[in-house]
């Protein structure tokens, strides 16, 4: 069978569908680093690149016109369909602790407030997991408190998931299209109130903007690129906060004891622990995490019936 060499004419499409991936993940600035490689090499032309590096603008854009309210609504009606799945764990205690760790994580984060504030939430179920809806709604499952061996460890978990939202990556999974036409339906009312057929307009839009989220975070999980960003934001926050950031180390270590390859929650929906702490360790290092002994008196506590 002869076997032909792809024209640089026939890339074009998939360097412009790359580029546009990469920014989905958040960052023209890799779209545009791209085409300038692409014009180096002769692949695309000034015009192309151009064009590449517009739509990729303009979907970056598209997500920074969600309102910090908009977001609150989209991350309450996220996580009533997680609460439709995972029932709340019922210990004042627990949840307490809970949010005063999580409230202090959200201090030394990018995004120290959003529109509704941070709440946090356990989930009564074994399973291993964790979710982030938009607007600074995290829910916490009791298999995942008890892959935290102190509270450095559960600060980890809290540091990522915090991350997930200031860098609005459950934002990032909704469809281009549903949320152009929303916003582009918003923008015309404005102003005015909405009824009739552009209400409906919009609120068929956002329940499928709800989906893309939901589906994304509960069965497809976010790309291994999405989970690093999360990683790295928490190792920040953790350096800022005065935590050990090898406690993400040691919790994922601990995670990977349990999860089952190929099992749900966790296994399903995430990278692997393996590869995780792989790139973590070229972050922080390989030193063990130092234990406070007021802190682990505190979560041993508060935790340790969980």
């Amino acid at each position: 069978m002869k076997t032909t060499t792809p024209s640089r004419l026939s890339l074009i499409p998939t360097l412009a569908a790359g580029a546009l991936v990469l920014c989905v993940g958040g960052c023209s600035t890799v779209t545009q680093v791209g085409t300038s490689l692409g014009q180096a090499t002769g692949f695309v032309s000034a015009d192309q690149a151009a064009s590449i590096n517009k739509s990729a603008q303009a979907i970056e854009k598209t997500f920074q016109d969600i309102t910090p309210e908009q977001e609150y609504y989209i991350g309450r009606s996220v996580a009533a369909t997680v609460l439709s799945t995972y029932r709340p764990f019922d210990q004042q205690q627990a949840n307490a602790y809970l949010n005063l760790l999580g409230q202090t994580v959200a201090q030394f984060s990018a995004k120290p407030e959003t529109f509704g504030g941070y709440h946090l939430l356990l989930l009564d179920t074994d399973e291993v997991n964790a979710f982030a809806a938009p607007g600074g709604l995290i829910m916490i499952s009791r298999g995942m408190v008890r892959c935290c061996h102190s509270e450095d460890e559960l600060v980890a978990v809290l540091a990522h998931e915090i991350s997930h939202v200031t860098l609005q990556h459950g934002l990032k999974a909704i469809r281009k299209g549903r949320l152009t036409s929303a916003l582009t339906t918003l923008g015309m009312a404005a102003g005015k109130t909405l009824g009739g057929e552009q209400l409906g307009q919009v609120t068929e839009v956002f329940e499928g903007s709800i989906s893309d989220i939901t589906s994304t975070m509960m069965n497809n999980g976010y790309s291994r690129t999405t989970e690093f960003e999360a990683d790295k934001g928490a190792v920040a926050i953790m350096k800022k906060l005065g935590y050990s950031p090898t406690a993400l180390v040691t919790m994922l270590e601990q995670m990977q004891k349990q999860l089952k390859p190929g099992g749900q929650g966790f296994a399903k929906t995430h990278p692997s622990p393996e590869v995780r702490i792989a790139e973590l360790k070229k972050l922080v290092g390989t030193a063990p995490t130092p234990v406070s002994a007021a802190r682990q008196r505190r979560f041993q506590e508060t935790m340790g019936s969980i």
